[in-house]
């Protein structure tokens, strides 16, 4: 098998749709989900049950939202495949035995708090360079290792979302001996697996041995194999500690000589992920384009010419930005998905992931009000709301119920630039009112809808705080903000009192304040400056006219009038 587009199940991907990928069949051209596409791959494979979905991470640093992609990609072709009756199991591998390569500029505790490198023990982790991510101690003390520290929030993110994943240790992979005949098989295999090495990787000689042991003295991973015991009941490997290269630079050895056994070391990688596939019985396993264009062509190669086994079913993804930039830990440029979930509902963020995984996106915070209008427009026409064409009509009937537990016709949505509009206000009985009077929640709407209907507005809110958008300003409702305005400036706001009274709508109220102000020789930018520190306490404000038509009419009128 190969990585290219037709291995992906989807053909000319340039030319589909954004919403479903089509494959012609007698002529007819039929609506296919992505995952359903991938589950048909499997199926051909008649795989033993249950099936196994796999996907992996290296937990080098901050588990963030773009590594939730290789979870959710596996999740939704495994909920395919139960929806056919198979029996599957979605095993995700934290790769811990992996050494520690550098030091991370940015690190995150168990509630999801980014902090810098000096905030935490850092000497432990400088110590530990080129020791296993399991065998190095919590730079936050709380776990048992700097690898369970970050395996833990990868679970955690994968529970977030409701994606039941079998959270596997490498480490305890070797540890148990699930890995030993593999193990054994490539050392065993040693001129074969050279020979596969070489046609990817440079500096294969003789002498190469793959296998890195754990050095006895230091706990650091060595690469240099003097001898293997290959008649000993418990095969051992005797080594050299030398030097390790990291990237720029040189992680030194101590130069200890000695004897491990194969659970006390690891394959190198190009080797470890294939020993994966069969240890794990691996059917399917997505993964991003660096490892389509570097390790899939070499561990396919592995799988079958080595130890002779059919790789699993591939999927390769694109990776997606945040705010046009890649994700990357050291820069700082990441967000958890614990501080997603803080801006928008779950089933949002498991929509986000069910789209085309072979189309590049950008995941954008300041924009986060059009992906939640993307989730309410395909929500709506699943339940046949709004008119749409046959591509969203299809991928909306197909994808919706595999991203919210349980259909619910009567469930209410606030647009969520209105959620952030109430989310000016603390008070939830306002709240309730604003959303009613404007048509957002029907007056036989049930309860539940309703409690759910607001529980964006919160989320809405931490979005606008955390954006600084149009939208973070609390209004002052329980007393009136210190203001000191002139003569004009106190009658125009009396004048503006006496149309908002009459009752008027949003958008005649914003025409309004400009008349007003120009009647009475106001300047205009001061005249809404006054309307903002009456309502807001501030310089600036959102859309003052349209505000206050949605507030309550009573308090608009008396706070004009500065009676409260």
């Amino acid at each position: 098998m190969s990585a290219d587009g037709d291995e992906n199940g989807a053909g000319e991907r340039g030319t589909e749709s954004p919403y479903t990928l089509r494959r012609e069949e007698s002529g007819e051209a039929r609506h296919v989900f992505w995952a359903d596409a991938v589950a048909d791959r499997v199926e051909d494979r008649e795989p033993d049950e249950p099936i196994v979905v796999k996907g992996g991470i290296s937990p080098s640093g901050v588990p963030h939202l773009g590594n939730v992609n290789e979870i959710m990609r596996g999740y939704y072709v495994a909920e395919v495949l139960r929806e056919r009756g198979h029996e599957v199991r979605q095993v995700f591998t934290a790769d811990d035995r992996d050494p520690l390569r550098k030091l991370p500029r940015t690190l995150c505790d168990l509630e999801g708090n980014l902090v810098d490198l000096g905030d935490v023990d850092a000497g432990a982790l400088g110590r530990n360079l080129g020791t296993p991510y399991t065998d190095v101690p919590d730079p936050f003390g709380c776990c048992d290792s700097y690898g369970d520290h970050f395996s833990t929030i990868i679970q955690d993110s994968a529970d977030a979302v409701d994606a039941p994943i079998d959270l596997v240790s490498t480490t305890d992979l070797y540890e148990s001996g699930e890995l030993d005949d593999v193990t054994r098989y490539v050392l065993e295999h040693q001129a074969r697996a050279r020979e596969v090495l070489s046609q990817y990787q440079d500096k294969v000689d003789e002498d190469y041995v793959p296998f890195n042991p754990i050095c006895e003295n230091c706990g650091k991973i060595t690469e240099t194999v003097t001898g293997v015991d290959l008649d000993a009941e418990t095969l051992t490997v005797d080594y050299r500690c030398t030097d390790m290269d990291a990237g720029d630079r040189t992680i030194e050895g101590c130069g200890h000589e000695g004897t491990v056994t194969i659970r006390e070391g690891k394959m190198p990688w190009r080797f470890e992920w294939p020993g994966q596939w069969q240890a794990l019985g691996v059917d399917f396993e997505p993964f991003g384009k660096d490892h389509a264009e570097g390790s899939w062509p070499s561990g396919q190669d592995v799988a079958r010419n080595v130890l002779e086994i059919e790789p699993p079913v591939p999927m390769v993804y694109e990776w997606f930005t945040l705010e046009g930039e890649p994700f990357s830990s050291s820069e700082g440029n990441v967000i958890l998905v614990s501080d997603v979930l803080e801006l928008l509902e779950p089933k949002v963020l498991r929509y986000f992931f069910a789209k085309d995984p072979s189309r590049a996106r950008d995941f954008s915070i300041e924009r986060l009000d059009q992906l939640v209008d993307e989730f309410d427009r395909f929500e709506a026409i699943y339940f046949g709301e709004i008119e749409a064409g046959e591509d969203e009509k299809a991928f909306a009937d197909r994808v919706y119920p595999l991203v919210v537990e349980e259909p619910r016709e009567e469930r209410i949505r606030l647009p969520y630039t209105f959620a952030a509009v109430l989310g000016m206000t603390d008070d939830p009985d306002l709240r309730e009112e604003i959303a009613r009077r404007e048509g957002h929640v029907p007056d036989d709407a049930p309860e539940w809808a309703v409690e759910g209907a607001l529980e964006r507005v919160e989320r809405a809110r931490n979005w606008a705080r955390r954006t600084e958008n149009e939208f973070d300003y609390e209004l002052k409702r329980s007393e009136i903000p210190a203001h000191d305005f002139d003569e004009a400036t106190e009658e125009a706001l009396a004048e503006l009192a006496d149309f908002v009274e009459e009752g008027h709508e949003p958008d005649e109220i914003q025409g309004e304040i400009y008349e007003t102000a120009k009647r009475h020789d106001v300047d205009v930018g001061e005249f809404f400056g006054a309307g903002y520190r009456l309502f807001f306490d501030e310089e600036q404000g959102p859309k003052l006219g349209p505000f206050l038509g949605k507030v309550d009419r009573e308090f608009v009128v008396a706070r004009l009038r500065r009676e409260r």
